[in-house]
């Protein structure tokens, strides 16, 4: 089988997100044959719910459609580096491969921070490739920042 990223779908997830007023991530979630299963990006403003981060929305809308809350074969996308609690959701759910395209040294959770993989309490530690996208995707939240101040 041939690698495929679907960080492009990712990133247009983030834009429509951005699109809404939403801080821009997007993700996206690929089954075992590299087929999507779930896209979201945040909605957290949208629905009022701090966990509606697009990480949680997409593990969420996967599960159900698998019927399953642990997907030990699938791979997560994600435009920036997931927080603390986008993170412990990842390592509950099984997620087999994290790829993410920004860093974020403020609030992430998996290089920086709480690093919950590195954790001793943590049940499960995916592969972790970061930095795919990444300029993309910086680039979408300077701006959105820039914008909003």
């Amino acid at each position: 089988m041939v690698f495929k990223s679907h960080m492009d779908q990712a990133l247009r997830e983030a834009r429509a997100a951005g699109a809404r007023g939403e801080v821009p991530v997007g993700a996206v979630i690929a089954g075992p044959d590299g087929q999507v299963l779930a896209a979201a990006g945040n909605r957290t403003r949208e629905m009022s719910d701090p966990t509606a981060h697009a990480e949680i929305l997409a593990l969420r809308a996967a599960c159900a459609a698998l019927g399953s809350e642990r997907l030990p074969d699938h791979d997560l996308y994600v435009t920036l580096e997931p927080c603390a609690m986008c993170a412990a959701a990842i390592a509950a759910a099984r997620i087999r491969r994290l790829y993410y395209g920004a860093s974020d040294p403020k609030s992430g959770g998996v290089a920086h921070g709480a690093r919950v993989f590195s954790h001793p309490q943590a049940h499960h530690v995916p592969e972790i490739y970061d930095g795919i996208g990444a300029a993309d995707a910086e680039a979408m939240l300077k701006a959105f920042f820039r914008d909003i101040r």
